[in-house]
């Protein structure tokens, strides 16, 4: 690691093939702790290059359990992270209502490293017994309509440096590998990203995959459509803007998304809004995230489809419906 660490310190970048191994002997425990904290370090001082991005991905993909899950088309809907806007659930809760709209949903999630509660806090404090057992998975996706990945079970070089990460409490490259390394390799894709330049990035290693995909970006900074501005639309058709009153019928304030100090926070006004119970602008961010995702898909003609296709689910109880089952799973 010292030669490696010497090299990138001067200036240098790796090429995709030792991107690759570096990650590889990471999720082996080749290097210390200090040695993958200076590595993560390089890459909070200057941009990752696609090819280094790339070869880590390889590598996680390479060395992860993988999930096959009945030949279903799933669907998944994550961000980045690293936004530091601390909002509730947006794109877990989108899955649950993906998921009662009928569409097949395979959620890959991990404890929150920059942020209060990530997906697999959340989960956990609803009770979800998190597994890489592949049967207890298909089971979920085909009773529930959903099933989640919680990524460290999967990845070893997760695992690996967890801890480091959530030591240190800032944005690194892990956040920008997270969506791309769903092991059930999703058809669709919605991935929220927080700024431009990674969307970018996504966009160009998308373009190269067979999926469906939508990345979005709000032009204010998060991760996913936050109705408090307009947000970037990037798909495999093109870009465009779109303003909170396309999106969501209505324009939203930081303080209405707002997550809560405390897991235990994050999980009350989880099951508030999924049980039909959330404000008005809550509902429509999770209605609108979970829209641009049903669209992802193909199924409907026009967005406003899949966004009254998303108010039903919600409004049922079929989106909780889906997590009441999948929590009794076992």
């Amino acid at each position: 690691m010292k030669k490696i660490l010497v090299y990138l310190f001067e200036h240098k970048t790796l090429s995709r093939e030792q991107a690759k191994e570096v990650l590889t002997n990471i999720s082996k425990g080749m290097y210390n702790e200090s040695e993958v904290t200076a590595f993560v370090t390089v890459y909070l001082m200057r941009s990752i290059t696609i090819e280094e991005l790339q070869g880590f991905r390889d590598a996680l993909l390479e060395l992860c359990v993988q999930v096959h899950l009945n030949n279903h088309a799933t669907l998944d809907i994550v961000g980045t992270g690293g936004d530091g806007k601390n909002t509730f659930n947006i794109s877990t809760l989108s899955c649950f209502i993906a998921a009662g709209a009928g569409q097949k949903v395979a959620k890959h999630g991990n404890y929150g490293a920059t942020s209060i509660s990530g997906a697999s806090n959340v989960m956990e404090q609803l009770g979800y017994r998190m597994s890489n057992d592949v049967h207890k998975l298909q089971r979920e996706i085909e009773e529930a309509n959903i099933c989640f990945l919680h990524a460290p079970l999967f990845h070893p070089a997760l695992k690996a440096v967890g801890l480091i990460r959530k030591n240190l409490s800032i944005r690194t490259f892990f956040n920008m590998l997270g969506p791309m390394v769903n092991p059930a390799s999703p058809a669709y894709q919605l991935v929220g990203v927080y700024n431009l330049e990674m969307a970018r990035i996504y966009n160009y290693l998308l373009q190269q995959t067979d999926r469906s995909f939508t990345i979005i970006h709000s032009l204010d900074g998060y991760d996913e459509i936050s109705l408090t501005g307009d947000t970037k639309v990037i798909s495999n058709e093109g870009e465009k803007i779109m303003t909170p009153m396309q999106l969501g019928k209505r324009m939203v304030t930081p303080e209405d998304i707002y997550g809560g100090n405390t897991v235990e926070d994050a999980a009350k006004l989880f099951v508030k809004i999924i049980n039909g119970e959330g404000t008005f602008a809550q509902n429509a961010v999770v209605l609108a995230n979970a829209a641009m995702a049903l669209y992802c898909t193909g199924k409907y003609i026009t967005y406003n489809d899949a966004y009254n296709a998303a108010v039903e689910s919600l409004e049922s109880g079929r989106a909780y419906q889906s997590l009441q089952k999948l929590i009794s799973i076992q």
